[in-house]
């Protein structure tokens, strides 16, 4: 998997080491940095990992910053971008499952090593539920970010209906 990997100066250390994982387990990654604890501004850091998603780049992103907050509000300003702030793997794997998120976004602050390598790992290792209500919802989130209501939205000629399923 192509997968950038970048993080602010709260989030660096942990960056090196999470992208030592990933080159372990045979990924392509791509280090967008930053690489020293000098401060630096998230959304600089976030704007060109998400981009390299839109662009075709990389299959994923993972960013890593003091809270996670600001990196995640970053990058999914970006058109087709799908960033979630994750604490544990429940979260990692619901975002992928139910959302088809992305990006993932760490929080340096609030976790460690070992529990931020179990995140990543779960996240990298579940697929999206193609079809059914999640595509559904995903192809709203689209809709919102073209300034379109999904409320609105006809889904009876795609076959994914719009009931209240869970």
């Amino acid at each position: 998997m192509r997968i950038v990997i970048a993080a602010d100066h709260r989030g660096h250390s942990f960056k090196d080491r999470i992208m030592s994982l990933l080159t372990e387990q045979n990924h392509q990654v791509t280090d967008l940095g930053t690489n020293s604890s000098r401060p630096c501004d998230y959304p600089d850091i976030a704007f060109p990992a998400a981009r390299a998603i839109t662009d075709g780049q990389a299959d994923v992103a993972i960013l890593i910053c003091g809270s996670g907050i600001g990196m995640t509000i970053s990058a999914n300003k970006v058109p087709g971008v799908r960033a979630a702030l994750c604490h544990d793997e429940l979260t990692a794997q619901m975002s992928r499952r139910h959302n088809d998120a992305n990006v993932l976004c760490l929080a340096s602050d609030v976790m460690g090593e070992e529990l931020m390598r179990r995140i990543v790992f779960s996240w990298l290792h579940t697929e999206f539920e193609r079809g059914g209500r999640h595509e559904r919802r995903v192809r709203k989130i689209g809709m919102i970010e073209r300034g379109i209501d999904p409320r609105v939205y006809d889904t009876s000629n795609d076959g994914l209906g719009n009931g209240a399923d869970k």
